[in-house]
């Protein structure tokens, strides 16, 4: 809540100019505001006053804001944008790395960080005067060139730093991950295909048993579930952060193919985060998700977290043929005799079991411990998960149903093994 706060202007203040500034920093963060707006906001302004902060704040609210899931952002911003004595600190500490499952290294609130690097890049004053003799002019150069987005295609997760990781994340989220429809056993109308010999004889029988029109058939179209089982221990911390960025932008995708995607994370117990990945804003969704996930960067069971979900889960998710990601390193701690059952009973559950490995980065990489062993024969397809590109090549495999990845090599492997 906004309290009734006497708002502080400087002396011969550019109101113009400092509401169009602020008008850039919401539309760098996402909102929708073109000039016919920032011109609304600055009469709106001058017609309503600024005696305090609060009918101030609203009336920018009504001139800028129209949907629901902007108004975080727009709260964020006004914060750090008007007049906040301690301006820069937010701004430093919104841009920290995070530290713990998605959430912040501090306390921070839902999409500040976004807010943040929308007013460092280009806002350029600490307060809310614009004239650069009077601020501090603060010049950060959020471009990149072709051969640095190639770079960032191919770069480890692991080895981003906090900039890359930012600009990653932007890239992440333009990933489409569609999937070709499954024909149905039920049947539709259609001008050609199978013909429907109950409905034209059942036509015959109204007309005196002779048949006027032929009646065509075609089987239905049915689009499957995406269920996604993310593990958040330790060893896999940051690619999970990753990941979770990609899989808010898919559960988000219009016209994508999938009938709903189910989101799992697991490290000690199991933990749907669905219901968060919903929510438009990615920040606000993540902090949701971390927050309900207690056990990141903790151990790993795998084998009781997939029993946890096969028992629990995996009839109310996995109808219509549900393709299955599991993003793990494999790297159990607990009995694997019961991880190889586990893994034996989600593949016959799932139309197609795909696993991303991140360690399959490395190209002397082997299936050495007992884990991977336990689960490589139990799933259809192999492949690397630890960067862009890799990602990538999952939206252009996902739908062949012939993309077994890496796992004939290391199979291979096994027998020579053993």
């Amino acid at each position: 809540m906004i309290k009734h706060i006497p708002l502080e202007l400087p002396e011969n203040p550019k109101l113009a100019g400092n509401i169009t500034h602020f008008a850039r920093a919401l539309r760098r963060a996402g909102l929708p505001i073109g000039s016919g707006r920032v011109i609304d906001a600055i009469r709106a302004v001058e017609a309503a006053g600024f005696s305090n902060k609060a009918d101030f704040y609203w009336t920018l609210h009504a001139c800028f804001v129209n949907r629901p899931e902007h108004r975080t952002v727009y709260a964020q911003i006004f914060r750090l944008y008007w007049r906040d004595p301690q301006y820069l600190e937010h701004m430093m500490a919104a841009m920290l790395p995070a530290i713990s499952g998605v959430q912040e290294e501090r306390a921070a609130q839902a999409a500040e960080k976004r807010a943040a690097e929308a007013l460092l890049d280009g806002a350029g004053i600490e307060g809310s005067s614009i004239e650069e003799e009077e601020g501090t002019e603060i010049d950060i150069d959020a471009s990149f060139t072709i051969s640095t987005h190639e770079r960032l295609r191919t770069l480890d997760f692991e080895q981003m730093s906090t900039a890359e990781m930012a600009i990653a994340k932007r890239m992440l989220a333009r990933i489409k991950l569609p999937v070709e429809p499954m024909l149905s056993r039920r049947t539709k109308l259609s001008t050609r295909g199978r013909v429907d010999a109950a409905k034209t004889l059942r036509g015959a029988m109204r007309n005196g048993g002779e048949i006027h029109k032929i009646i065509h058939k075609t089987q239905r179209p049915r689009w499957p579930n995406l269920v996604v089982l993310c593990d958040i221990s330790g060893s896999m911390s940051q690619y999970s952060r990753a990941v979770l960025h990609f899989l808010h932008a898919v559960s988000n995708e219009k016209g994508a193919g999938w009938a709903r995607v189910h989101a799992f994370t697991f490290g000690t117990r199991l933990t749907n985060i669905t219901r968060h990945l919903k929510q438009r804003d990615v920040d606000v969704a993540l902090a949701a998700a971390g927050a309900e996930a207690q056990d990141w960067e903790g151990g790993t069971r795998i084998g009781e977290c997939l029993q946890t979900f096969n028992h629990d889960w995996s009839r109310r998710v996995m109808g219509q043929g549900a393709v299955v990601l599991l993003i793990t390193d494999g790297l159990e701690r607990a009995d694997t005799d019961v991880l190889a059952k586990q893994m034996q009973r989600l593949h016959l559950s799932a139309k197609r079991l795909i696993w991303l490995n991140p360690l399959l980065r490395w190209d002397e990489f082997a299936p050495k411990a007992q884990g991977i062993k336990a689960m490589l024969p139990y799933v259809d397809s192999f492949r690397a998960g630890h960067s862009i590109a890799s990602l990538e090549e999952l939206a252009l495999a996902i739908s062949r149903p012939d993309d077994v990845g890496e796992k004939s090599r290391l199979m291979r492997g096994l027998t020579d093994q053993a």
